[in-house]
C-alpha cells in the first residue's frame, strides 16, 4: 500500500437519525464511532461514499 494514496477519514457528526443509505456508506468506509479516524485507499468507490456523506466527515490526504 506504500505506492497508493490514502485518505484519513474522521466522522464529525452522529449517524443517528440519518438516512439508511448514509449510514451504510459510513459502514462501508469502516467508520465505527465519532472522532475515530479510519484510513482508506483513495479509489473512485471510496471517493463516492465520502462525497455522499461529506457533510458528516473530515477528510485529509495522507501520502
Amino acid at each position: 500500500m506504500s505506492d497508493q494514496k490514502q485518505l484519513k477519514v474522521t466522522l464529525r457528526r452522529s449517524l443517528n437519525g440519518r438516512l439508511k443509505s448514509h449510514q451504510a456508506c459510513a459502514r462501508g468506509l469502516g467508520i465505527r464511532r465519532i472522532h475515530n479516524p479510519v484510513y482508506v485507499i483513495d479509489t473512485p468507490e471510496n471517493r463516492g461514499m465520502i462525497n455522499k456523506i461529506a457533510y458528516m466527515l473530515e477528510v485529509e490526504e495522507v501520502s
